[in-house]
């Protein structure tokens, strides 16, 4: 599986099979160059314009958005409603936490998850083992470094990679990821990760990517 990051929350998921899942495609109002990519599955993970721009993905994709279960592209995904703050969605909405498989390995999207995860999200997300967790760190928009501390250690995966957080072409006014890495031992940065589900660590990893790969 190899994976790259295109910024925010966006990530291009290649199976070794060759399917593309790409995460939460954003419009360009943000900053970021909106990438060129091809994909046969898009997943949305809530309807505002720097996760939703799915006419930008190329392929005519299937598009996975809400709760439950769906299948796209021979894919499972699971998808889980969050809040995308802290008081019950009043203030941005919902947000949809989503599970997949990709060749033997768990990975879970949590969008712009809000909140610490509540007992009832927990068991669902954790319903197996998680191998890669995506998770915002920015604050503002989603939950901060403190947070996502804690979601961390709510769903321990095995790998972490960080995402939503402010880089040089971001125009949102988010924190950067510093914080969030602050303390941490087994940090490694890299352009894109490409790993097989035996190379999976023993030990929790967090794997910084690059936006530029």
């Amino acid at each position: 599986m190899e994976i790259k990051w295109h910024g925010h929350a966006c990530f291009e998921i290649r199976s070794e099979d060759g399917k593309v899942v790409v995460t939460d495609p954003y419009d360009s109002s943000i900053g970021y160059p909106v990438p060129e990519v091809t994909a046969d599955v898009v997943t949305v993970s809530h309807e505002h314009y720097d996760h939703n721009n799915v006419a930008a993905v190329k392929g005519n994709p299937e598009v996975v958005r809400g709760a439950g279960e769906h299948i796209a592209c021979g894919i499972r995904f699971f998808g889980v409603n969050t809040y995308h703050d802290t008081s019950k969605g009043a203030e941005r909405g919902m947000n949809t936490v989503f599970l997949f498989d990709v060749d033997g390995m768990r990975l879970c999207h949590l969008g712009d998850l809000g909140h610490v995860l509540e007992g009832g999200h927990v068991r669902r997300i954790r319903e197996r083992d998680i191998d890669l967790l995506f998770i915002p760190v920015g604050g503002v928009y989603t939950i901060d470094a403190r947070g996502a501390n804690e979601v961390l250690a709510q769903l321990e995966p095995r790998i972490a990679i960080p995402m939503h957080y402010r880089t040089p072409p971001l125009r949102l006014n988010i924190e950067k990821e510093d914080k969030f890495l602050s303390g941490k031992r087994r940090v490694r940065r890299a352009e894109k990760l490409s790993l097989h589900k035996e190379d999976l660590p023993e030990m929790q990893e967090i794997v910084v990517l690059d936006w530029r790969h």
